[in-house]
């Protein structure tokens, strides 16, 4: 039940960052240790968002759901579609 919750909110999410960020956008799924998975989302203007689930199989229910969402992997395409700018860089850097 918790994890239909997180899969709902992440739904909402993800769907709010497509329709702030342009369609179609991209969906990167990574694992994050045993306990969790993280959806790396790069709009169509090139701003990056994420999402972090408590699986992969939550992970590609959230893709399945959001209209405009397409999953990728990091390949040169969707590296090039990323535009990081300087206050992303700062606060990468821990500024």
């Amino acid at each position: 039940m918790a994890e239909d919750k997180k899969v709902g909110r992440a739904v909402k999410t993800a769907s709010e960052f497509v329709a702030a960020h342009g369609k179609p956008a991209r969906a990167v799924v990574e694992n994050v240790g045993r306990t969790s998975a993280r959806i790396v989302l790069v709009g169509d203007d090139g701003a990056m968002g994420d999402v972090v689930l408590p699986d992969v199989a939550s992970a590609e229910a959230v893709i399945e759901a959001v209209p405009d969402l397409d999953r990728h992997e990091w390949d040169r395409e969707t590296t090039d579609a990323v535009k990081i700018g300087p206050a992303h860089r700062r606060r990468m850097a821990g500024r």
